[in-house]
């Protein structure tokens, strides 16, 4: 069974683009049909705007010479928003997903806005490439299963002292904020929003991270 798609507009300050998103209805029906086959699919997160990417994209469209021609790579990328309107300054933006699903999508939005410098591809943040570098790495809403904080850290630290530059958001959750405490040696700019696109309403903060 074949995902029904669509393809609807984001606008964040002067920045405009397509993006190819699951249609909401037919998704939970396409996923049940998934599980037919294996049991043990994964839940579709990734299909979805979640209130961070929202924020991600506001904090880029406001502070967008933090990825102005840059080379910037999107991690967990799911529906690869924020990949989107960097590509629109960025030097290069590699958008990445552990779902081929997902990244099958964000191909077809790179077509639909005919990006000429901005890619997708399948990568697993668990298990980087070795030749993975970028001047900025921007992450959306990863931080959300505590039994991955310690390792997400790792990869997180891993990056900065490879001399990228981490853009980070977050919803404002309570079991999150153990983690971004042990970021805070890190955090050099911090920016809060309620996001309003979604329901329920959602308490977002953006972290710009470098290392020190």
């Amino acid at each position: 069974m074949q995902l029904q798609t669509q393809v609807q507009t984001f606008q964040f300050g002067e920045y405009r683009f397509d993006a190819v998103i699951p249609v909401a209805d037919a998704l939970q029906q396409w996923y049940q049909q998934q599980l037919k086959t294996d049991e043990h699919t994964p839940a579709p997160y990734w299909a979805q705007v979640w209130a961070a990417s929202y924020a991600l994209c506001n904090f880029l469209a406001e502070r967008n010479e933090l990825i102005q021609h840059k080379t910037v790579v999107e991690l967990a990328a799911g529906l690869g928003l924020p990949s989107f309107l960097a590509a629109q300054t960025a030097s290069s933006v590699l958008c990445s997903d552990v779902s081929s699903d997902a990244v099958k999508l964000m191909q077809q939005s790179i077509a639909e806005n005919k990006f000429n410098n901005c890619t997708a591809r399948i990568i697993d943040w668990n298990e980087l490439p070795e030749d993975l570098t970028a001047e900025v790495i921007l992450l959306s809403d990863i931080n959300y299963e505590p039994q991955v904080f310690a390792t997400l850290y790792k990869v997180l630290v891993s990056l900065l002292e490879n001399g990228s530059t981490i853009i980070l958001s977050t919803p404002q959750r309570l079991l999150a904020k153990p983690f971004i405490e042990q970021l805070q040696p890190f955090i050099t700019e911090r920016f809060s929003e309620t996001i309003t696109a979604v329901e329920p309403h959602t308490d977002c903060s953006v972290f710009v991270l470098k290392k020190a």
